[in-house]
């Protein structure tokens, strides 16, 4: 079970990973701008760039398909959406259930008046 705040936390480790990766970038664009650049730099940033970027991509993917499933209703680990969920959509089928017992009455008033 994940809670709120370690969902933060593992967000916050996502942004730093992104912000470590458009250093690495522009790294990698003022060694290239040199007159002397050295390319064994540009490749060591251009390296760190891409694990860095592979790493924000797997670990932001997690996170959409948590919320993906968090959005759907679906059962996971500790939220009480699922839940909530039921009960509306079991709200919402009560109301329905009265508004026809309410009409099959008002129908069967009519028909014992004529």
């Amino acid at each position: 079970m994940t809670a709120p705040i370690e969902r933060l936390t593992i967000l916050e480790a996502i942004e730093k990973d992104i912000i470590t990766c458009l250093h690495s970038a522009g790294q990698v664009f003022v060694e290239l701008s040199k007159e002397k650049s050295s390319l064994k730099q540009a490749e060591n940033h251009t390296q760190t760039f891409l694990k860095t970027l592979g790493q924000v991509e797997s670990r932001l993917t997690e996170q959409i398909n948590y919320l993906t499933q968090v959005s759907t209703g679906q059962p996971h680990e500790g939220s009480g959406y699922s839940s909530q969920k039921v009960l509306q959509m079991a709200w919402h089928r009560l109301e329905h259930a009265r508004s026809r017992v309410n009409e099959l009455d008002r129908l069967r008033m009519k028909h014992l008046q004529d």
